[in-house]
């Protein structure tokens, strides 16, 4: 029997990574896959797997894709679980999903990822955040950061969502974040990402510094934007990426794979600030 959830996936040209996350699923009564006229076989495989494909066409302002989706879909259920493409849901994560969905405690859920890269878990060199996902139909959006497309992007990037009212819990278990696409297609994305990053870290140094108090918030959400807005203020950040996640955080127990991606991070680091250079000193021409 399948559960009573509604879930939202979002794609575009996600062929390599769509079957397996959708494998993953297989004991959703319901699945949305929201595509961005993808130029591949997304849509025929999630239709294929039985998903309901939904065609969304980005106007250049707000909402983004996955709070269109969570405004405009026309759930069968009470529960909406979000999921990438690139990621799948654990057989531990299933089962405390099953059991959270049939209790009314809680209006939302927080959930872990466990990032894998190179066919590796990035177990020491990667920070596994909570990130709200499973949440009561109405009662959760992603923020609004006024970025307008920028990257290349039509989907929520690093926004995050966020209850309108009520209480949440995490649930053990991970969602598995790994990609399929080669590296030279995921380098293109994480220069995307550089753009986005740059260009949001210019808006945030315009912003009031975050009250102390919410390092030792009970909201992961606080502390992580308190700590991201004390981090793009440090000078040499490419230089304390690598330390922090290689040597800080025994990045190098996670071998070859988790040299690459240490040094990855901190150029990704370098090419943020790069771009931050180039936009400040072009506004000034």
């Amino acid at each position: 029997m399948k559960s009573n959830i509604s879930v939202i996936v979002p794609v575009k040209n996600e062929e390599k990574n769509l079957p397996d996350c959708l494998e993953s699923l297989n004991w959703v009564d319901e699945i949305f896959v929201v595509d961005s006229n993808s130029q591949d076989r997304t849509c025929e495989i999630a239709e294929d797997m039985g998903a309901k494909v939904v065609q969304f066409d980005y106007d250049g302002g707000w909402p983004k894709k996955k709070n269109w989706a969570i405004r405009n879909l026309p759930f069968t259920h009470d529960w909406i679980l979000i999921v990438d493409a690139d990621e799948r849901i654990s057989p531990e994560l299933k089962e405390n999903i099953l059991q959270a969905i049939e209790s009314d405690k809680f209006e939302g859920y927080y959930i872990r990822w466990k990032f894998v890269f190179l066919g590796r878990w990035m177990k020491h060199c990667w920070n596994h955040g909570w990130m709200l996902r499973l949440f009561k139909k109405g009662m959760a959006e992603y923020e609004d950061l006024g970025m307008r497309g920028e990257g290349g992007w039509d989907n929520e990037v690093h926004e995050n969502i966020q209850l309108k009212s009520g209480n949440s819990a995490c649930l053990n278990g991970y969602l598995i974040h790994e990609s399929n696409v080669s590296i030279y297609r995921w380098l293109e994305k994480q220069n995307q990402f550089s753009t986005w990053n740059a260009k949001r870290r210019l808006m945030q140094l315009k912003e009031p510094f975050p009250p102390i108090r919410w390092v030792f918030s009970a909201d992961p959400l606080k502390r992580r934007r308190y700590l991201k807005a004390l981090y793009i203020r440090m000078p040499f950040q490419p230089f304390i990426q690598f330390a922090y996640f290689y040597f800080m955080r025994l990045g190098f127990l996670d071998g070859l794979p988790g040299l690459y991606f240490c040094l990855f991070r901190s150029s990704h680091e370098l090419n943020a600030r790069m771009k931050m250079y180039e936009q400040r000193h072009l506004k000034q021409q």
